[in-house]
């Protein structure tokens, strides 16, 4: 009996090390929706990665937003005294919202950021609610009921950092900052 007692607990303790070696963490995204480079630095607490991801979601602005045909269809669409002129450099002038802020995503491994990072413009809609360019829609005349955006299910300002973990696990989500 006594055997058989040590061998269970034996047994017992090394659940705890299976189980464990099951989940292949593959690290977190830090995503975010900001609107200037500040917020993102009070957030993440990295001036260099919210600069860029800025400096490249503004130059993506110009050739990702929606473009409409008048100034009447671009504010129906993103609200009054949100949208400018511009031109296309091929003489072609097109309205388009203005940017609001930007979308920036980013892998974390242990807390800390791996290379590179994703970003995009982001624009306030006219509900209030965030979009970003769809990917491969850039350039497109939109008349109000489609557009090249999708949505962003973020709030502004706030980082969020999302688990993502291997195989037994489900992955969860967490806030940070506030």
């Amino acid at each position: 009996m006594k055997r058989s007692k040590t061998a269970a607990l034996l047994l017992m303790s090394t659940v705890p090390l299976l189980l464990s070696a099951c989940d292949r963490s593959e690290g977190a995204a830090r995503e975010g929706v900001y609107t200037s480079v500040e917020t993102c630095v009070a957030q993440t607490n990295d001036r260099s990665t919210c600069q860029q991801a800025f400096d490249k979601a503004q130059k993506d602005a110009a050739a990702t937003a929606p473009r409409f045909a008048n100034r009447e269809a671009c504010e129906a669409s993103y609200g009054k005294e949100q949208c400018a002129e511009r031109n296309d450099g091929a003489s072609h002038s097109f309205f388009g919202p203005l940017m609001t802020g930007f979308f920036l995503s980013q892998m974390l491994r242990n807390g800390s950021p791996m290379s590179g990072f994703n970003s995009s413009p982001a624009f306030r809609d006219s509900n209030g609610g965030w979009q970003q360019p769809a990917p491969g829609g850039a350039g497109v005349y939109r008349g109000g009921a489609g557009s090249a955006m999708v949505p962003i299910n973020a709030t502004a300002d706030h980082a969020v950092t999302t688990s993502r973990s291997g195989f037994g696990t489900s992955g969860s989500s967490r806030g940070f900052g506030s």
